[in-house]
């Protein structure tokens, strides 16, 4: 679920943005000192017969799928952070991660960090065996270890948990926007958040803020955004269905 459409307290926002001009009506945020005006315009919420998702309420949809992507699926998202000792605590010990492959580049002196829900038990012996053993597996989180230079080059350093002039990495969330976040369903969100806090995790916005209820945003070291959420969900966004 988009972080954006949350944090504006309406689901609509976020994607209306985008959309020609219309009446204009504002709504505004209001989470740990985070206050914008969005607007959007309710005319472009209509929508013809059938579902939300059929092709005719989403154009650009293409419901014929090319058979040459048949067998494809979402393995990984990339996260760059500062120190892998303090992320890999946080996502096993915090989130109940486990790492699931871990590659070092040593001429290009950089390391990536594979970690998911899988049973790490059926992971095979082989180093190699095990590399196509975790890409095989579905929505992995892929910890990365350097420091980019965007447009020219990828400069790799392994000392960036030693840095003290290291200001990290842009989470996406604050302007120019981009990324939003990673979710991780769990069985209860309130009770997980009740543990979140117990374990000092920094909250964007807990189960109870703002006007959609049963849904969280915490941070991770890195300061990226974690959407947590539980089965209530459908019932959560009933109103945007």
């Amino acid at each position: 679920m988009a972080a954006a459409s949350l944090l504006c307290l309406s689901p609509s926002c976020a994607l209306l943005r985008r959309l020609p001009a219309a009446p204009q009506v504002s709504c505004f945020t209001r989470f740990k000192g985070f206050d914008r005006a969005r607007r959007f315009s309710p005319v472009a919420m209509s929508t013809s017969s059938g579902p939300k998702e059929a092709p005719a309420n989403n154009p650009g949809l293409h419901t014929e799928i090319d058979p040459a992507t048949k067998g494809y699926f979402l393995q990984q998202t990339m996260l760059r952070v500062k120190d892998p000792k303090v992320s890999l605590d946080f996502y096993s010990r915090v989130m109940g991660m486990s790492l699931l492959k871990r590659l070092d580049f040593e001429e290009l002196k950089f390391s990536l960090y594979f970690l998911g829900y899988e049973d790490v038990t059926l992971a095979p012996a082989d180093h190699i065996k095990r590399t196509e053993w975790t890409f095989r597996q579905k929505a992995t989180l892929e910890l990365t270890q350097c420091v980019f230079i965007p447009c020219t080059f990828v400069e790799v350093n392994w000392g960036t948990e030693n840095d003290p002039e290291f200001k990290g990495y842009h989470n996406g969330n604050s302007d120019p926007r981009g990324f939003g976040h990673i979710g991780v369903t769990v069985d209860d969100v309130y009770k997980a958040c009740e543990r979140f806090e117990r374990l000092g995790v920094d909250f964007v916005k807990k189960p109870d803020d703002g006007k959609i209820k049963g849904i969280a945003f915490i941070k991770d070291p890195d300061g990226y955004w974690i959407e947590i959420f539980d089965h209530t969900i459908g019932t959560v966004t009933a109103s945007a269905s």
